[in-house]
């Protein structure tokens, strides 16, 4: 874990509220892996607000970027920060994805969910990705996927771009398509709980490896305050420490 004062070299707005930050952290993105995340520091409210966490959405060439939507006081204040700026950020933190997979990596993503899957499926060999929103402005980094060769399915609440409906219709025809040919699989998922426990159930149901990444939130982010608490098999786990990234088995909904 590096503390670093990184300079900004790119902050954009990706529209519907979703923004993407790239930062000079040379150590951070020497050691970050894939499910691991970023502690950030907000400018103008270092002393009326704690960190931030930010997953990794890249990380190479002694740069970091993570992706965000505007959801509240930090982030509002997030949308501030320019090109040429410092950051505080401390990171890598938390325990990520394995990059090994016995089977085809199966990534599903909600929204800004997809973040840690992008790093991932740099990693990864033949993934394939599902992803899910309520609108087709929700669903994030689409050509970034696409760039890697990775075959993408799409799902949104309204219909506007994909299948309508959940992300789990694409994945269950999917999976479904796989059995029938005998096909070995691991899922990936990072997003919204009511998605990541679908996701846990296919793999737990189908003896099927699963990784979950939970969403809390990790006030200190190296598992001093106990503020992410995640409930396992094993009892309460820290989010920030033993996660985000959970077995799926391990998890208790």
């Amino acid at each position: 874990m590096t503390n670093e004062k990184c300079r900004v070299l790119v902050h954009e707005d990706l529209g519907s509220g979703y923004r993407r930050i790239v930062f000079d952290a040379p150590a951070i993105a020497s050691a970050s892996a894939p499910g691991q995340f970023v502690h950030v520091r907000v400018p103008a409210l270092e002393k009326s607000a704690l960190r931030r966490p930010f997953s990794v959405f890249d990380a190479s060439s002694g740069q970091v970027t993570i992706l965000y939507k505007t959801v509240g006081r930090g982030t509002a204040a997030l949308n501030a920060v320019k090109p040429g700026d410092e950051i505080a950020v401390m990171g890598p933190l938390g325990h990520g994805f394995p990059q090994k997979c016995a089977g085809v990596p199966l990534l599903v993503g909600g929204g800004y969910g997809v973040a840690p899957l992008h790093f991932l499926a740099k990693r990864l060999k033949g993934c394939k990705l599902f992803i899910g929103g309520r609108t087709a402005a929700d669903l994030l980094a689409i050509d970034k996927f696409k760039a890697l060769g990775i075959e993408v399915f799409m799902a949104t609440n309204d219909g506007s771009a994909g299948v309508k409906g959940l992300v789990t219709d694409p994945l269950d025809d999917e999976l479904a398509k796989m059995r029938e040919r005998g096909e070995k699989f691991e899922l990936f998922a990072c997003g919204p709980d009511p998605m990541l426990k679908a996701v846990a159930m296919r793999a737990t149901g189908t003896g099927s490896k699963g990784w979950i990444s939970m969403d809390r939130h990790m006030v200190c982010g190296v598992g001093a305050c106990y503020a992410c608490i995640q409930k396992t098999v094993r009892g309460n786990s820290r989010c920030c420490v033993e996660g985000p990234v959970f077995a799926a088995e391990d998890l208790v909904w």
